[in-house]
């Protein structure tokens, strides 16, 4: 399939939020639309034209924001006031500015999918569908698994080898503070070396087959430390949540009579799939669709036709 094409953004527009933060957000597509949100990944990454791919743009107004301290977003990785719960507010803030009476979907995939959640058991009432890839809740389970010594360093080894050997030998034991304490230091070349092993981490456990030249990416100076450092920042201070918060029943119980459709690649490597096949089971509503040749990026093709199809069928829902 081969994804919708969008004009320029009918709007631009900076929304100051906090005492600090300046959030860059666009809007493609249909102004008088069902409005969706597309979160992105991360912490740390941005938005750009190419994810309103997936959106029906004589149907649906395409909101894209990119988070605190990424993007188009000032300041740049600016670390202060930049939490989950601060996230979080500045999508209903973002909701209200826009005089948007009901997001129409939430459209998260990876970090993303952890914001669409929060949010809409933050503001259920806000929220019509959730169409969520390659799940994330944030518990330390799902964190090891891609960061761990158990998990993904299991079937990438050489490339897990790489990831610590940047580490002294009695750092490694904890490699997210080592990395975290390299990424805020105050040496510059040590940081966008630092950034650049991380992403590299990342990159080669991101899909099932991994295009080598998707590396160039880390000459980017600029998106490497960004990318990095709200990564690390997060996973750090545990992302401001309780462990297991977004599974505990008393907040599934809040989004119960929502439509969820998740997309999860069998072989992701960055999310393990159990932590999607656990919410399927919690949420009568829920629609889990198997990807059998997928890992974890948005972008591998059959992922990226279901994405599309389940867009399709939202756009069919009433306001």
């Amino acid at each position: 399939m081969a994804g919708y094409i969008h004009t320029d953004p009918f709007d631009t527009g900076t929304l100051a939020v906090g005492t600090i933060h300046r959030l860059s957000y666009e809007q493609y597509g249909n102004p008088n639309g069902k409005p969706v949100i597309f979160l992105h990944g991360g912490p740390g990454g941005k938005t750009s034209k190419a994810n309103t791919t997936y959106f029906n743009p004589t149907i649906y107004r395409v909101i894209l924001l990119d988070q605190r301290g990424t993007g188009k977003s000032h300041p740049k990785t600016e670390l202060r006031e930049n939490t989950t719960p601060n996230l979080i507010i500045d999508i209903e803030t973002l909701r209200t500015h826009l005089q948007i009476s009901k997001w129409h979907l939430l459209f998260g995939g990876s970090w993303g999918s952890t914001l669409a959640l929060l949010y809409a058991q933050s503001y259920p009432e806000k929220v019509h569908a959730l169409l969520l890839r390659g799940l994330f809740t944030t518990r330390d389970t799902e964190v090891s698994w891609s960061r761990g010594a158990l998990g993904a360093a299991n079937i990438f080894p050489e490339a897990w080898e790489r990831f610590l050997s940047f580490l002294p030998v009695h750092e490694r034991g904890d490699p997210v503070a080592a990395y975290y304490k390299r990424l805020t230091g105050d040496d510059y070349v040590v940081r966008v070396a630092a950034a650049r092993e991380w992403n590299r981490w990342d990159m080669s456990i991101g899909s099932l087959r991994v295009d080598e030249s998707s590396f160039l990416a880390l000459e980017d100076e600029e998106w490497s430390l960004a990318h990095a450092l709200m990564e690390a920042h997060y996973a750090v201070h545990h992302f401001w949540l309780e462990e297991g918060q977004i599974l505990k029943s008393e907040n599934i119980e809040r989004i119960r009579n929502l439509s969820v459709t998740i997309v999860q690649g069998r072989y992701d490597m960055v999310c393990p799939p159990q932590t999607a096949y656990e919410l399927h089971r919690a949420l009568p509503r829920s629609t889990l669709i198997w990807i059998p040749d997928a890992g974890h990026s948005g972008t591998e093709p059959g992922t990226r036709a279901e994405l599309l199809k389940a867009c399709d069928r939202y756009a069919l829902d009433p306001i």
